[in-house]
């Protein structure tokens, strides 16, 4: 088997070239191969010959159509002795080609299946047709770049495409999806779900590419957001926006704090201090997708995908940086009144892409006055910020449960009068709703009170995902040295009311560590964890414990319960739930009986 990967500078190994995004070029290809195998390459192939070498022995030609006009890293060849099975989707012939043994049991059917509605969801979204007369998608048994979105051959690590039907109780399906998904995004424009992100980088990326390396997000952090729309397209029992929060936004925000570079660096900048592989980290994927969702909400997704064809259909088969995209935005803002911003779309976007980190709100509920500052760790004598630099801020609010309209921050302090709180415990406010924008958010004593308070009486009273965020804000707040410990825990006192696996997997992340034993060693913060946090653990476990007893198939299309639930268990086995520690002995022993038994 031999697989291609020439993203980002490998052209240049496989063939004579000028190997840059921006020097687009059509390409003839031409592969000769032992007679037993087959080859693919970008294009479909167009004429099969035979010729004899030096030694008599006979080889097999195969010659491919001229390539559309495209970058040189997005050249691709396999030659391999796979299977496929195919289908057609709008006159383009889809093939997903694997092991034989693989495609002969089935488990490239559901990437078949969901291959083509993908294509067309993209399609019809963003106005924009598929350009190529087919598309391979190739499993890899062994792949170092999990998914690379070569125009008409993608390629995949085995894990990434392949679903065992008998696998239904993991995320594999989901992950698949996504994968898909971002790679398709390229196709026109650059683990279910991990698949499902492949798709989306069709049209960001190939179609249209960034001029160079240094607007890497343009390609991804486009796809990484189009991915989990294309995933909840296709799995629409997913909760789309729970999971981007939980796997995108989350995680980055945590990472993006002790990282020097920003989204978009100069050209410069990056040839003196980065390998271009460092570029495909997760500040460009899960940020770009981040920063991309928080652009989508304060513009609309409506002016969002209008201002996004426009720049697909302007830059075909050419190259982008990123103010031709801000430009593009700022015509679809011109041209109507509905949404107002406090000032262009470029000095809105550049002060999230061109400098580092986010910022943290500060609200005082008795002023109304909300300030920003660059979330750093204070506990770090070094962290210090001499920029002085401020973000534009998006802010979605909320007053007593009543969304409120969204008032922009663009200075380092401002009052909001409408903030202004009475006396009443029972008048609250919640900034970032639904984590609609980039940024943590630290609140006075008062306002944590009554949401702690309110959390305890009321918890649907908040959204889910701002149940999420205000827990997770206040634990990294602790961590950075911004609030006490204590502050933070009060807003855990309701968790005994907390149904949602994703929010009680990111407290425990938060308060049981990784390594369980290492704490067993402290003992005085093992008995005061297993008392505070086991009673609140209860109704939750019993819950789910319920469905292992009696009706585990249930929970198959609970993707949270396939990724969460292995933690919220091992968390109560170890602190000590005589009802964990059965249950576990029990479904042990009938594995033992039965080793068929999932």
């Amino acid at each position: 088997l031999i697989a291609s990967q020439l993203e980002p500078t490998y052209a240049r190994t496989v063939y004579p070239c000028f190997d840059e995004p921006a020097m687009k070029a059509t390409f003839n290809i031409r592969i000769v191969h032992d007679p037993s195998y087959v080859a693919l390459s970008n294009m479909p192939a167009i004429d099969v010959s035979e010729i004899k070498d030096e030694n008599g022995s006979l080889w097999t030609v195969t010659r491919f159509n001229t390539s559309l006009k495209m970058s040189t890293y997005l050249t691709a060849f396999v030659i391999c002795d796979f299977d496929y099975v195919t289908r057609t989707e709008r006159g383009n012939e889809i093939r997903i080609w694997a092991r034989k043994e693989a495609v002969k049991n089935g488990y490239v059917d559901y990437a078949l299946n969901i291959t083509g509605p993908i294509l067309s969801f993209l399609e019809d979204l963003l106005n924009v047709s598929y350009p190529l007369p087919k598309t391979d998608l190739v499993a890899l048994p062994d792949f170092g770049a999990g998914a690379m979105e070569n125009w008409g051959l993608m390629t995949f690590q085995e894990s990434s495409l392949i679903y065992i039907p008998s696998d239904k109780f993991t995320s594999r399906k989901t992950m698949i999806g996504v994968i898909v998904s971002h790679e398709l995004g390229h196709q026109a424009c650059g683990k279910k779900f991990f698949n499902i992100f492949f798709f989306v980088s069709k049209w960001f990326g190939n179609l249209v590419t960034m001029n160079w390396w240094n607007d890497l997000w343009l390609n991804e952090g486009l796809a990484s957001y189009f991915e989990y729309l294309g995933a909840t397209f296709v799995e629409p029992k997913l909760s789309l926006v729970k999971i981007f929060y939980d796997h995108v936004v989350q995680p980055v925000l945590r990472e993006d704090s002790d990282i020097v570079r920003s989204l978009s660096e100069t050209e410069d900048k990056i040839k003196g201090s980065f390998s271009l592989i460092s570029l495909f980290d997760s500040i460009t994927y899960n940020k770009g997708a981040s920063i991309t969702w928080m652009l989508s909400r304060f513009l609309t997704e409506k002016l969002f995908i209008r201002a996004l064809t426009s720049y697909l259909k302007e830059f075909s088969f050419s190259n982008a940086n990123q103010d031709d995209l801000w430009t593009h935005i700022q015509m679809v803002i011109d041209a109507q009144d509905e949404v107002q911003l406090p000032a262009s779309v470029k000095k809105i976007m550049d002060s999230w892409t061109c400098q580092n980190g986010f910022p943290v709100l500060t609200l005082n509920l008795t002023t109304g006055t909300i300030s920003q500052e660059k979330f750093l760790n204070k506990k770090n004598e070094n962290s210090t910020d001499s920029s002085n630099n401020t973000w534009i801020i998006p802010v979605s609010w909320m007053r007593n449960g009543s969304s409120q309209p969204l008032v922009w921050l663009d200075e380092s302090s401002k009052m909001f009068p409408e903030m202004q709180v009475s006396e009443s415990e029972y008048d609250w406010i919640l900034l970032n709703v639904n984590f609609s924008g980039y940024y943590r958010v630290n609140y006075d004593q008062l306002n944590l009170k009554r949401l702690g308070r309110l959390l305890e009486n009321d918890p649907k009273a908040v959204p889910a995902l701002s149940r999420f965020q205000l827990i997770d804000d206040v634990f990294a707040l602790t961590q950075f040295g911004y609030i006490q410990i204590e502050t933070a825990l009060e807003l855990t006192k309701y968790l005994a009311r907390e149904d949602e696996l994703f929010i009680w997997n990111m407290v425990l992340s938060n308060l049981v560590p990784e390594n369980l034993e290492s704490t067993l060693k402290n003992y005085e913060v093992y008995p005061l964890l297993k008392k505070y946090l086991l009673k609140r653990m209860l109704p939750i476990y019993h819950y789910y414990a319920g469905f292992i007893h009696q009706n585990v198939d249930a929970l198959e299309d609970d993707y949270f319960a396939q990724i969460y639930l292995e933690k919220l268990f091992a968390t109560a086995c170890w602190l000590g739930l005589q009802d964990c520690l059965n249950l576990s002995s029990e479904l042990y022993a009938k594995w033992m009986d039965n080793p068929e038994y999932k």
